[in-house]
């Protein structure tokens, strides 16, 4: 839940923010089984039941955006908003191949073997050179991570893709998509791929940017939340 933490002071001003840490993450317990997306949309699913909230906007980042998509087709009537953003979507053979292949490194020597790599796509060049500190701190946000459990969840990066293709239910929500233009991983393509299968879904390439964008670009991306949230909800 602390890669919201950019975000958080903003969208709070107005609207009541709930972030969590999925199963394998953070403070919550180890999957109770095989992950899936199934299995994460039904924690976010019993977390409201917790909190007593019957419907909510559901904006998710990468993994969590396939999650949000996943909760969208299994609980479509307790979402009033969507918000997809830096996501992945289907893959050519050789993007798919790539991703399995890194999966394959993480599973074998941990987590710390896909880091670098992993902060070049994530982060311009530039940010990330003027900001060794913040890299230092997502650095420990990856290594924190079990070699087990984080290989099993990477994993869905790769095989959770197929079922959110062409969604059945189809997904009818106002929904904001939204990814960075050097997001080589959740493309621009990928996103207005996306965008075809929702109706009437709002498209938003951030120019110049990579994957997490919510971060280098937090005022740029908070304003454009923020403003869909106040247009949907008006």
């Amino acid at each position: 839940m602390h890669s919201w933490q950019w975000q958080i002071p903003v969208l709070s001003q107005k609207y009541r923010i709930i972030t969590y840490d999925l199963f394998g993450h953070g403070s919550s317990r180890d999957p109770p089984k095989v992950p899936s997306l199934k299995l994460f949309s039904e924690q976010l699913a019993d977390l409201l039941d917790d909190l007593d909230i019957k419907n909510t906007s559901v904006i998710g980042f990468s993994l969590g955006g396939m999650i949000a998509r996943r909760f969208t087709m299994d609980h479509s009537d307790r979402v009033d908003l969507l918000g997809i953003l830096h996501s992945a979507h289907q893959r050519s053979l050789a993007a798919q191949n790539e991703i399995q292949s890194r999966v394959l490194q993480a599973r074998q020597y941990g987590p710390a073997a896909t880091i670098e790599a992993a902060l070049k796509r994530w982060f311009t060049d530039d940010f990330r050179i003027s900001q060794p500190r913040l890299m230092d701190v997502i650095r420990q946000w990856i290594l924190a991570n079990r070699k087990d459990v984080y290989a099993q969840i990477y994993q869905l990066l790769v095989d959770g893709v197929t079922e959110l293709v062409e969604p059945k239910p189809p997904i009818i929500k106002s929904t904001l998509i939204m990814t960075g233009e050097e997001d080589y991983g959740n493309s621009p393509e990928m996103s207005r791929a996306i965008a075809t299968e929702i109706k009437d879904a709002e498209l938003i390439i951030l120019p110049k940017l990579r994957h997490m964008a919510i971060v280098e670009a937090a005022d740029l991306c908070n304003n454009k939340i923020c403003n869909f949230l106040d247009r949907n909800h008006s």
